[in-house]
């Protein structure tokens, strides 16, 4: 990622400084200037000597006049004939006049829109895809902005510049810009903005890495070398010990694959222990060919995308070290690969999970809700948290109802549904909360079981993302619980704003808020959900 350094704050008109303060001077290595412009109101068509058709013309910000009078443009007039407005990732690239000597190569007048957090997200994106192979930005865009809203920017400028990890003998993509200096910059919002990128870029990473590399050995492989290095608790159980241990949802969905199924365990503790605490479960299914269910052709390609739960998780629980939050948070990683062998689980199998709940196959391509039943009863069962959070690729419904923006929430505790709503607000990774209707249990019904795990062949029922959740909910016991279903934002078709082509690593942000609110209302003595 790009090393940012903060610069003093840009000095108003009159001010000591105010003729070198933002300017760079020769020899100092600025090879891009970025400033802020905003869009003007509608132009006035009554006011005298205003053409009626006249566009509003962008309003500068910090640095934005006196850049281009040192240029020598007419930002005006440049803006309109390149259709820019001072939209939120808009940006207008001015050369140095011929002759210059000293400029920095490239001036770039980036739109901050209504310089909401979602508009400065954009515009950070935007800000790092336009300086690629860049030395050194310095740019006054945040100057005199609130910290959250610098956090915004500086968020969405490491999250735009990420481009997935690439092999073959191909030339290199040019990388993101080595530096960035920012004036006026408040370092704890540098701090938290680094921190949740650096969640979001593991997450990413891992979410990315193609299948016959990623299988649960190496994810649980890469979970221990995260623990390592930032101190943190690891546990892991192989195959054996999942059998032994009673982990029948596990056992059965891996036990079709050459690569045998894991789960980790990793945890953070703080200094001082008694604040209670949080268990994230990640699904982690390496790959999902839907086993003896098997997927159509067209469904496979993303399917190595079906662990990013478990990426997400343990992003989050690497940021919770980093954050020295007061309370334990632990990641569960429920990691196997759904193939077809001659061993793999079939419909109409009964698997037994770990709290002893029988369960009727109906469709091996439900494996995910399997896994999961395995880590949340042992969560809550043997972990007992204060609140339990499950991340996961679950259910092409919900995508098919929300679309490639929004995750699905579900949840059985309204606190815990509104910190999540509050999270995603401040985050920029937005869900909507879809109801647990008890109605539809009948769905889950088995002459042979406890429980079957989809609605019977023909029932035509619908709500599948919600019969997931209702799935999941039988076994967290009375543990307060949210559920979220991250199928549809898992995977960008192509870069957009903040999102870079590929893995999003959607979740890590929101936890990463989820947590530190409930940080902060734990500090405060008040009542963390």
């Amino acid at each position: 990622m790009t090393a940012v350094l903060p610069l003093p704050p840009y000095p108003q008109p009159g001010e000591p400084g105010a003729e070198t303060g933002f300017e760079p001077l020769s020899g100092e290595g600025v090879d891009v200037l970025a400033v802020g412009i905003a869009p003007g109101p509608a132009a006035e068509s009554a006011q005298e000597g205003t053409p009626a058709d006249a566009k509003p013309v962008p309003e500068p910000r910090s640095g934005a006049v006196e850049a281009a009078v040192r240029y020598g443009v007419d930002v005006a007039a440049r803006a309109d004939a390149a259709g820019v407005s001072g939209r939120a990732g808009e940006h207008l690239v001015v050369e140095p006049p011929r002759g210059s000597a000293g400029l920095p190569g490239k001036l770039i007048y980036l739109g901050v829109g209504d310089e909401s957090h979602q508009s400065l997200r954009r515009a950070g994106a935007a800000l790092a895809r336009a300086t690629f192979g860049a030395q050194k930005i310095r740019t006054s865009v945040v100057d005199g902005l609130t910290p959250q809203a610098q956090q915004a920017f500086l968020e969405g400028f490491f999250l735009g510049g990420y481009r997935a990890p690439k092999t073959g003998l191909s030339d290199a993509a040019k990388p993101m810009a080595a530096q960035m200096e920012v004036t006026g910059l408040n370092p704890q919002a540098l701090a938290l903005a680094e921190i949740s990128a650096r969640a979001a870029w593991l997450a990413r990473d891992l979410t990315n890495t193609p299948p016959d590399t990623a299988t649960p050995a190496w994810m649980a492989a890469q979970s221990r070398s995260v623990a390592q290095a930032a101190g943190l608790e690891f546990e892991e159980w192989d195959p054996k010990r999942l059998a032994a241990e009673g982990f029948g949802g596990l056992s059965a969905v891996g036990s079709g694959s050459a690569n045998g199924p894991r789960l980790v365990r990793v945890t953070y503790r703080p200094a001082a222990a008694g604040a209670g605490s949080v268990v994230l479960v990640g699904k982690g299914i390496t790959f999902d060919s839907g086993g003896i269910s098997l997927k159509p052709r067209e469904s496979m390609p993303a399917m190595k995308m079906d662990m990013a739960g478990s990426a997400v998780v343990l992003a989050a629980v690497q940021a919770a070290a980093e954050l020295k939050l007061p309370f334990k948070v632990t990641a569960l990683l429920a990691l196997a690969e759904n193939a077809i062998g001659a061993a793999s689980y079939r419909p109409g199998d009964i698997v037994t999970a770990w709290n002893g709940t029988t369960v009727e196959i109906g469709n091996t391509d439900a494996e995910g809700r399997m896994v999961l039943a395995d880590a949340l009863a042992y969560a809550a069962g043997k972990l007992k948290p204060d609140a339990l959070i499950d991340v996961a690729t679950l259910t092409g419904a919900a995508a098919l109802g929300l679309g490639k923006r929004h995750a699905a929430l579900f949840g059985n505790d309204p606190g815990l549904l509104s910190a999540f709503e509050a999270a995603a607000s401040s985050s920029g990774e937005p869900l909507w909360q879809l109801p647990l209707v008890p109605d539809y249990d009948y769905l889950l019904d088995s002459d042979t079981a406890d429980l079957a795990h989809v609605a019977p062949v023909g029932a035509k029922a619908g709500a599948g993302a919600i019969l997931g959740a209702l799935f999941l909910e039988k076994f967290v016991d009375s543990t307060p619980w949210i559920h979220l279903d991250i199928a549809g934002p898992m995977e960008a078709a192509g870069d957009s704003h903040e999102y870079a082509k590929g893995a999003t690593g959607f979740g890590a942000r929101l936890l990463i808020a989820f947590l530190r609110a409930r940080a902060a209302r734990t500090l405060a003595g008040l009542d963390a959900s």
